[in-house]
């Protein structure tokens, strides 16, 4: 009743208090749930680099295609991921920072009905080369197998190679790829691997943290630009969910925002 009577009393002093507390309460209020990600979507969505590394990705990629030598042996392929190597999901993200939502399936699976992904730069171009010197384009994905009809045709509307429910794998039971590259691995022979993501070319990345991430891209690091081809995805993935977080997805938004400020490093 103290704080009332003082409200009462004097308006000056209850505007003070208003706006002390006011203070307060600002300062309670969590960090937006994916305002650290601006930055890495306003990159892939206007730097004129990304682009560039896109076409850099796509023309190192059909120099090794055009290199390849005839084979009597098993038909040759590529196996590639879809999303942020195939297609461009940057509206999706867009949307989460508009609304301050983190991932959710549900949404996911909204996004994918639209059928609105656009192909990432020099991804339609170096596909249906690969398709015209008679190479196999399998697209293993995890998405949700429920989304196999519509990420066909969104695959089909853009014009892109194989874009049928045999070359097309998405996730059913385990997000691990392993299983399905071995099922092209049995009748094709795999020229390359393209993917935005370090477990889209070898199971050596799964479940691992940022140390052992890195320790096997050095371990592999002769096979970049040759069997496999990297692009470029600073918005999401395994470095962030796997490598950041410690593949512990049940962190308050506020422990995600200081585990990310306890990772950079300074002078």
């Amino acid at each position: 009743m103290k704080f009332v009577r003082i409200l009462q009393k004097s308006p000056a002093i209850s505007l003070l208090i208003l706006l002390t507390n006011c203070s307060k309460v600002e300062k309670a209020v969590d960090t937006p749930i994916r305002e650290h990600t601006i930055s890495a979507l306003l990159w892939q969505q206007n730097s004129a680099e990304y682009k560039a590394l896109c076409y850099q990705s796509f023309n190192i990629a059909r120099r090794n295609l055009e290199s390849i030598q005839s084979s009597e042996g098993k038909p040759y392929a590529i196996i590639t991921d879809i999303d942020e190597t195939v297609l461009d999901n940057s509206p999706y993200n867009a949307m989460q920072v508009e609304k301050d939502k983190d991932y959710e399936k549900t949404d996911w699976i909204e996004w994918g009905k639209l059928e609105k992904a656009k192909a990432l730069p020099g991804a339609v171009a170096f596909f249906n080369f690969a398709d015209s010197i008679g190479v196999e384009v399998f697209y293993i994905s995890n998405r949700y197998d429920l989304q196999l009809p519509e990420t066909i045709e969104n695959l089909k509307a853009l014009n892109l190679p194989n874009a049928d429910v045999n070359h097309v794998f998405l996730k059913t039971d385990s997000s691990d790829k392993q299983e399905r590259r071995d099922e092209v691995l049995e009748e094709h022979e795999v020229l390359l691997y393209m993917g935005d993501n370090l477990s889209d070319f070898s199971a050596l990345f799964d479940n691992q943290n940022s140390e052992n991430r890195n320790n096997a891209a050095s371990e592999l690091r002769n096979d970049f630009g040759s069997k496999y081809i990297i692009f470029p995805n600073p918005m999401y993935g395994d470095w962030e969910t796997k490598g950041i977080y410690e593949r512990k997805n049940d962190w308050t938004n506020s422990e995600k925002d200081s585990i990310r400020a306890s990772k950079i490093y300074s002078y």
